[in-house]
């Protein structure tokens, strides 16, 4: 067994064992016409000082081109969430599904671009051999799992956007910017994991 797995799997159960009021959404800025429930897998890499993978979507991609997000995607016909994620993490890099341990789905947030995705927390091993798809993915690295935790280290913003302010936050690491959707998935799950390390 895993200590991470069951330290993860613990602070999981413990931190949805009741209603989170304050998570964040972008539900009031949803476009109703184009709307899509989507997955993303949270794959938190088994090692001492844990690290979560993260991808960088290209720029020629139609929704968040040059993100930095989750591996995932819309969901098939007939898919669930969990299922949803762990093929897009196949699809864009390679991860096989029987290396990947779900610790189960967290808070579902909604876009304002449409999309209801619903985030999957999960364990990988360490030295995992990543293949990423150049379709898909044009870079990929890992963040440490106690910086994205850590609300201290995220800087809250503003934006007039559809017709309202709009808050998000960001942080940049190692040259990457994250923020947007990813970044207020990382807030939400810190809301709920009280993670400490």
């Amino acid at each position: 067994m895993s200590e991470l797995f069951d330290r993860l799997t613990h602070l999981f159960e413990q931190g949805h064992a009741a209603p989170s009021p304050d998570l964040l959404s972008d539900e009031r800025f949803a476009d109703l016409d184009r709307t899509a429930d989507a997955a993303v897998l949270i794959a938190v890499t088994d090692r001492k000082d844990p690290t979560v993978l993260l991808t960088q979507r290209p720029r020629t991609m139609r929704d968040h081109p040059g993100q930095v997000a989750f591996p995932g995607g819309k969901l098939d016909d007939g898919e669930c969430a969990v299922d949803a994620a762990l093929r897009e993490a196949w699809e864009e890099l390679g991860i096989e599904r029987e290396h990947v341990r779900v610790i189960g789905t967290t808070d579902r947030y909604q876009t304002g671009t449409g999309f209801d995705i619903t985030p999957v927390l999960a364990t990988v091993p360490h030295d995992l051999p990543i293949r990423p798809d150049p379709r898909e993915v044009e870079s990929w690295f890992e963040a440490p799992l106690s910086l994205l935790m850590r609300p201290e280290n995220w800087q809250e913003n503003e934006v007039f956007w559809k017709g309202a302010m709009r808050r998000y936050y960001e942080m940049d690491h190692e040259g990457y910017r994250i923020w947007g959707v990813t970044a207020a998935i990382c807030i939400n799950l810190s809301r709920r994991l009280a993670w400490t390390g």
